[in-house]
């Protein structure tokens, strides 16, 4: 969809009931339509299963959908800033070869999911609704549907005491995710056909230029400078470093939706739809070679 816009922002990191997010799909593009976005990315972790959904809805709405997902990989050479995100833009969701790389990604969330159950009650916190964990279906299950069901039984108050209480590094409940080297996430969204980007590089502090340089030796095209916990400085420094390695630079809010007396943070970050049309070109450009 190429058409003139009314409003120049859009919002291209953004999470569904697919994966940890509240909004189903269709609720998604509304709101962002009631934002009045012009376009979206729907980036649930390990999943595309949301696409589809968004896609049809979106067509009620005059939105642009561009298929997307984050997978989760680790740099070997960063043992201390092990984790980072890559997120996939305009990749061939219905892709066979994707689908069978994600069947494994989800097999492997659910499997942690019953460790991290069995170790909240090796440590007294025994939660009795089990329904986010055994119907999950072929959605990704995560940590923050940990949090949100600590919290529901009132172990917890806020998802921040969930994380630092019992599910982040080092706590009682812990589990380290299956992850796939960076390397071989930005394969899988290359043989997708589509183009990688580090996501919210500024939660581990990714500003090493000699990893740079290797991930884009891997096919790395880009970084989110944009996000709902980057400063203006900091969305300037990761602009600067783009340039400084000719990359493509994006950004989104990261919304998992409404929760409690939280409103979504859809929209709230100001990405140019500029961000958008140097996408496409280098979707093209892809194309072209």
């Amino acid at each position: 969809m190429n058409r003139d816009i009314n409003n120049p922002y859009i919002d291209m990191h953004i999470h569904t009931s697919f994966s940890d997010g509240e909004f189903t799909p269709r609720e998604a593009v509304e709101y962002a339509s009631k934002m009045k976005l012009s376009a979206i990315s729907i980036t649930d972790h390990d999943s595309v299963d949301g696409i589809d959904e968004a896609l049809d809805c979106a067509l009620q709405n005059d939105i642009e959908i561009i298929p997307g997902i984050e997978l989760s990989s680790k740099a070997e050479s960063e043992p201390g800033k092990s984790e980072i995100h890559i997120l996939g833009y305009y990749i061939d969701y219905k892709s066979e070869y994707l689908k069978k790389s994600l069947d494994i990604f989800k097999k492997a969330r659910y499997d942690r999911a019953v460790k991290i159950f069995e170790r909240l009650k090796e440590n007294g916190v025994e939660l009795k609704n089990t329904d986010f964990i055994n119907n999950i279906g072929n959605k990704a299950i995560g940590r923050l549907h940990f949090a949100k069901a600590l919290i529901e039984e009132k172990f917890v108050c806020s998802v921040q005491e969930a994380f630092q209480r019992y599910l982040s590094k080092d706590k009682p409940a812990y589990v380290p995710k299956y992850s796939i080297s960076v390397k071989d996430a930005i394969k899988l969204v290359l043989d997708s056909g589509g183009i990688p980007i580090m996501a919210h590089p500024y939660y581990v502090h990714y500003t090493d230029v000699d990893l740079f340089k290797s991930l884009i030796d891997c096919g790395l095209m880009g970084i989110e400078a944009w996000h709902i916990k980057h400063s203006e400085n900091v969305v300037k420094r990761f602009t600067d470093i783009a340039k400084e390695f000719n990359l493509l630079v994006t950004g989104g809010s990261d919304c998992h939706g409404p929760y409690k007396k939280e409103s979504p943070a859809m929209g709230k970050v100001k990405v140019p739809y500029s961000v958008l049309i140097n996408l496409k070109k280098a979707r093209e450009s892809l194309r072209k070679n």
